[in-house]
C-alpha cells in the first residue's frame, strides 16, 4: 500500500472488511456510501447545534442530493472518507475557535490525523486548518501576553500528530519521489478548471452523467445564489468564509505545485466538498425568501434524480457483462490474461481471481512495487520480452484496438496462433474492450 500514490488508511478500512467478510464488491461500495450517510447526520446532530436548525437541513439535503454524493458513495475510493474526516477536523477546529475544551481537541486531532492519513489533499487542507489555528491563537496569546492554555492544547494537538504521522514519512518522500519522475496528470489547463468547477456540483469528469451544459448550470446557479446571499443578508458570516476560505487556500497551493508538478485534479477536492457544501449550507440559510431556497433545492433534486439515473443505466447496462462472458466461455486450466495500461483490463482480470495474470505496464508508469499488494498470482512487465519462454495461451485485453497483439506478432511471428478476436463496446465509463485470444509456442 506504501508503494501507491495515496496514503494507507483507507486501504486498511477495506482490507480489515474483507479479513471479516471477505472478498464482496457491494461491502466495498458500501464502505463509500457510510461516510455520506455519517455526514448526512452531522447536519442534525452538529451543523443544527452550532449554526441553527435551517443550516442543519440544507447541510444534509446538500450532503444526500448534490449530485457528486450520487456519482461517488457508490465507487470504490477514499474520497467519500475524505471528505467525512476533512469535514469533522473542521467542524471540531470550529468548536475550539468559539470555545476551547478537552473533547474539542481530542476530537479535532484524531481526524486531524485520520485526514492526513486517507488523502494528500486532505493532509493539506488539515495542515492549513491547523495553521490557521495557530495564527488565531498564537495572536491571542501574544495580546494577553502569555502562554494561553488554548496554544498549550494547540501544542500538544499538533506534536501527539506529528509523531503519529512520522511513520508514514518514509513513504510520503517515496511517493513524491514517484511523482516527481512522471504522473498522468496534465498540466493546469483552461478545460481543468472548467472541470474542477463542474464536479463540486455533478462530479462528472468524463461527461458521463449528465451534459457538461447542465453541470455548468446548476453551478453557476448555485454559486451566485450563494454569493448574493452572503451579500444581502446581515450577521455573523465567520465560519462561512472560513469554510470556503479554506477550500481556496488549498486550491491556489495545488496550482501552484502543478505548474512545476502537476497535482491539481478535479476529483481530488472531493476530500474538501463538505466544506463547498458548508459554505453552501450557511449562506443559503440566511436568506428569508423561502420559495427561492424550495426552488434551488428543487432544481439540485432534479439534476440529482438524472445523475442517479444515469449511473444505474451505466453500472448496470447488459453489455457490460459481455466481455467477461465472452472470455469466460472459452477459458481454460492453465490460461494467462494480459492487460496493459487502460482500465478496461484490469476490469477483466480482476473478476478472474484465480487465473494468472500480466500487467504490461507498455507506458510505464513506475508502479511496480504497488502491484505486489496482488500477490503471486500478478506478473509485472513493462517489456514482453520478459514472456520469451512463455508457452501456452494468453487472453490480451486492451482497448480500442489490437496493438498489443500486433506488438506480440511482430516481435515472436511464426510462435503466435491467433485463436479469436473481438471488440466489445460497453455503458460503463464507455469502456472499450479489444480481446484476443493467442497460443504461443516458446
Amino acid at each position: 500500500g506504501s508503494n501507491d500514490v495515496h496514503p494507507i488508511l483507507y486501504y486498511w478500512i477495506l482490507h480489515l472488511i474483507y479479513i471479516i467478510f471477505g472478498s464482496n464488491i457491494y461491502l466495498y461500495r458500501i464502505a463509500s456510501m457510510i461516510p455520506i450517510a455519517i455526514l448526512g447526520i452531522l447536519g442534525y446532530t452538529h451543523i443544527k447545534k452550532d449554526f441553527g436548525e435551517k443550516e442543519g437541513i440544507l447541510f444534509s439535503f446538500f450532503t444526500f442530493f448534490l449530485p457528486i454524493a450520487s456519482v461517488y458513495s457508490g465507487e470504490i475510493r477514499m474520497y467519500t472518507w475524505g471528505m467525512l474526516f476533512v469535514t469533522i477536523m473542521a467542524i471540531y477546529a470550529y468548536r475550539i475557535y468559539k470555545k476551547s475544551s478537552t473533547k474539542n481537541w481530542i476530537i479535532f486531532a484524531i481526524f486531524s490525523l485520520a485526514s492526513a492519513y486517507t488523502h494528500y489533499y486532505a493532509l493539506a487542507t488539515a495542515g492549513i486548518i491547523n495553521l490557521l489555528l495557530f495564527i488565531y491563537l498564537l495572536k491571542n496569546a501574544i495580546k494577553q501576553k502569555s502562554y494561553t492554555k488554548e496554544l498549550k492544547s494547540f501544542t500538544i494537538s499538533a506534536i501527539v500528530q506529528i509523531i503519529l504521522y512520522i511513520p508514514w514519512l518514509y513513504s510520503l518522500l517515496n511517493q513524491i519521489t514517484g511523482v516527481s519522475k512522471g504522473y498522468w496528470i496534465s498540466a493546469p489547463s483552461a478545460k481543468l478548471l472548467l472541470q474542477i468547477f463542474c464536479f463540486q456540483f455533478t462530479g462528472n469528469l468524463d461527461i458521463m452523467f449528465v451534459p457538461q451544459w447542465t453541470s455548468v448550470a446548476l453551478g453557476i446557479i448555485l454559486l451566485i445564489y450563494c454569493i448574493y446571499c452572503a451579500i444581502a443578508n446581515k450577521g455573523e458570516k465567520t465560519a462561512g468564509r472560513l469554510a470556503i476560505g479554506v477550500y481556496l487556500i488549498v486550491f491556489v497551493a495545488m496550482y501552484i505545485i502543478s505548474l512545476k508538478t502537476p497535482i491539481l485534479y478535479a476529483r481530488y477536492f472531493l476530500n474538501l466538498t463538505g466544506l463547498f457544501i458548508f459554505f453552501m449550507a450557511f449562506f443559503i440559510a440566511k436568506d428569508k425568501n423561502k420559495l427561492l431556497t424550495i426552488m434551488i433545492c428543487l432544481i439540485t433534486l432534479a439534476v440529482a434524480i438524472l445523475v442517479n439515473l444515469n449511473v444505474s443505466k451505466m453500472n448496470y447496462a447488459e453489455n457490460n457483462k459481455v466481455p467477461l462472458e465472452y472470455v469466460k466461455q472459452d477459458l481454460q486450466q492453465g490460461d494467462m490474461i494480459l492487460f496493459g495500461n487502460r482500465g478496461s483490463g484490469f476490469t477483466i482480470s480482476m473478476q478472474l481471481v484465480d487465473v494468472p495474470n500480466c500487467f504490461y505496464d507498455y507506458e510505464n508508469w513506475n508502479v511496480e512495487p504497488a502491484y505486489k499488494a496482488f500477490g503471486k498470482e500478478m506478473i509485472y512487465t513493462n517489456n514482453i520480452e520478459t514472456l520469451e519462454n512463455y508457452k501456452g495461451r494468453i487472453w490480451i485485453v486492451n482497448s480500442d484496438d489490437y496493438s498489443i497483439y500486433e506488438e506480440f506478432k511482430e516481435k515472436y511471428g511464426d510462435k503466435i496462433e491467433l485463436i479469436k478476436q473481438e471488440i466489445f463496446n460497453t455503458e460503463y465509463h464507455g469502456y472499450n474492450y479489444s480481446i484476443c485470444l493467442i497460443e504461443k509456442d516458446n
